[in-house]
C-alpha cells in the first residue's frame, strides 16, 4: 500500500507523550513500498515509532504488490530460485532495510529499542529443533544487532526460546494468550539468559519481549458470553484484564534473586509487548487497548490506522502510575473471576486462540509462498519474452 499521500509530516505530541512515559511504539506493518517511499522513516520522526513487527499475514499482503518486488523477483528467477527461498530472501531484505532505518533509534536508546522482528515459519510451531535452526538462519542472513526473531509460545517451542536466547539472539516471543504460558515464557527467558551467561556472552545485547495478544481475547470471550446470555457488564473487559495480569507476572519476575543476578550481569529486562491492539468491537474507542495498557517499560504494537487514531485523539495514561496499576490488577482478577463464574472456560479460550492463531499464520505463510511463486513465474515470463517461432503461435 502506498502511504505517501497520507503520511504525517510534523511531530505528534500525543505519541511523544507516550514515548516520554516509557512506552515504546512499534509499527505492526512492513512492506517494500513503505521502505522505498520513506514512510517508515517518516513515522519514526513524526509518530515516535521505535520498532517494527512483522508476521506471515503482513508479508503475504506486502508481497501482493508485485511491482515493488519485481526487480528482486527477476534476480531470483534468473537464479532458478524456488518459492521458499524467494520468500526467505524477499522478507530478509525488507527486515534488514527496516533495521537500518531503525538503527539510529537502537543506538540512541542504548540498544533498548529500534528492533525489527521477523517470524520463523509457523508450520514449525510444534518442532523446537527446526525452529532453532531457522531462527539461527534468519539471524545470520539479516545480520543486524537490532533484529528480533519471533518464536511462537507453544508448549513445544518453549525450549527453542531458551536455546535461541542462549545463542545470543534477541527474541520476540509471540502468540501468547494465557497467564500460565506467560509464567512458562518467563522461565524460558531466564534459562536462556543463564545459559548465555555461562557461555560468556554479553547479556547486554540479548533482548526479549513477550507478545501478549489482546483484542482476540475479547472477541473470543465476548462471543461465548453472548452465547451464555451473560450480563452486559462482563463484555469488552477480558482482553485488558488478561493483559494486566500478564504485566503483573512479568513485573513480579523482576523481584526474584534469579533475575537480580542476571541484571547485575547486564541483562535487559523482559518487556511485555501488547499485540493485537486494533479494536474489533465498534463499541470500543480506537485507542482502548493503548490507553488501558500504556505503562512504563512496555511495548505496544500498532497497525497504522490505530497509530494515527492515537496521534489524533491522544490516550489516557491510565496504567502509567504504580498505584493505578495495583488497582488495575485487582480489578482484572475480579473481572476474569466473574467471567469464569458466568460459564466461560478460560483454559479452553486460550487453547482455542493459540490454535487459531497458528492456523491463521500457517494459511498466510502458504498464501505467501503461492504469491512468491506467481511473482517468480511472471518474472520468468517477462525475461523469456514473446517467441517468434511458428510453434509458439
Amino acid at each position: 500500500m502506498n502511504t505517501e499521500k497520507t503520511a504525517p509530516r510534523s511531530p505528534d505530541p500525543h505519541t511523544r507523550a507516550l514515548s516520554q512515559a516509557g512506552v515504546s511504539l512499534w509499527l505492526d506493518d512492513l512492506s517494500r513500498t513503505r521502505l522505498q517511499n520513506g514512510d517508515l522513516a517518516n513515522l519514526v520522526t513524526t509518530r515516535q515509532i521505535s520498532g517494527v513487527t512483522t508476521n506471515p499475514t503482513i508479508f503475504q499482503k506486502a508481497l501482493t504488490d508485485a511491482e515493488a518486488y519485481l526487480p528482486q523477483l527477476q534476480e531470483l528467477a534468473a537464479r532458478g530460485t524456488d518459492a521458499a527461498t524467494a520468500v526467505h530472501e524477499l522478507t530478509c531484505r525488507d527486515v534488514a532495510q527496516a533495521a537500518d532505518v531503525l538503527a539510529p533509534v537502537h543506538e540512541r536508546t542504548g540498544g533498548r529499542d529500534g528492533f525489527v522482528s521477523i517470524e520463523v515459519d509457523p508450520r514449525l510451531a510444534q518442532d523446537p529443533s527446526a525452529t532453532v535452526t531457522q531462527a539461527q538462519r534468519l539471524a545470520a542472513a539479516i545480520d543486524r544487532e537490532n533484529l528480533m526473531v519471533k518464536i511462537p509460545a507453544t508448549q513445544a517451542c518453549l525450549p527453542a526460546i531458551t536455546e535461541v536466547l542462549a545463542a545470543g539472539i534477541s527474541v520476540n516471543v509471540t502468540l501468547i494468550f494465557s497467564l500460565p504460558r506467560v509464567r512458562e515464557v518467563v522461565n524460558a527467558w531466564l534459562a536462556g539468559l543463564e545459559r548465555a551467561r555461562t557461555a560468556g556472552r554479553d547479556l547486554r545485547r540479548i533482548h526479549a519481549v513477550a507478545s501478549l495478544f489482546v483484542s482476540r481475547v475479547d472477541t473470543e470471550v465476548d462471543t461465548r458470553l453472548r452465547r451464555l446470555g451473560a450480563d452486559e457488564s462482563l463484555f469488552r473487559g477480558a482482553g485488558l484484564a488478561n493483559a494486566r495480569l500478564a504485566h503483573r507476572i512479568i513485573v513480579e519476575s523482576a523481584q526474584t534473586e534469579r533475575w537480580r543476578l542476571l541484571a547485575a550481569a547486564g541483562a535487559p529486562a523482559l518487556r511485555p509487548l501488547w499485540a493485537s491492539t486494533s479494536v474489533k468491537d465498534p463499541a470500543l474507542p480506537a485507542d482502548a487497548y493503548v490507553s488501558g495498557l500504556a505503562a512504563p517499560n512496555t511495548v505496544i504494537t500498532l497497525p497504522e490506522a490505530t497509530l494515527h487514531a492515537v496521534a489524533e485523539h491522544g490516550v489516557r495514561l491510565s496504567a502509567a502510575d504504580e498505584d493505578a496499576r495495583a488497582v488495575g490488577y485487582a480489578a482484572a482478577d475480579a473481572h476474569l473471576d466473574a467471567v469464569g463464574r458466568a460459564g466461560v472456560d478460560y483454559s479452553d479460550v486460550v487453547d482455542t486462540l493459540e490454535g487459531a492463531g497458528i492456523a491463521a499464520f500457517v494459511a498466510a505463510w502458504e498464501a505467501m509462498l503461492d504469491t512468491a511463486e506467481q511473482g517468480l513465474a511472471r518474472a520468468r515470463d517477462e525475461a523469456s519474452g514473446p517467441s517468434d517461432s511458428p510453434a509458439a503461435s
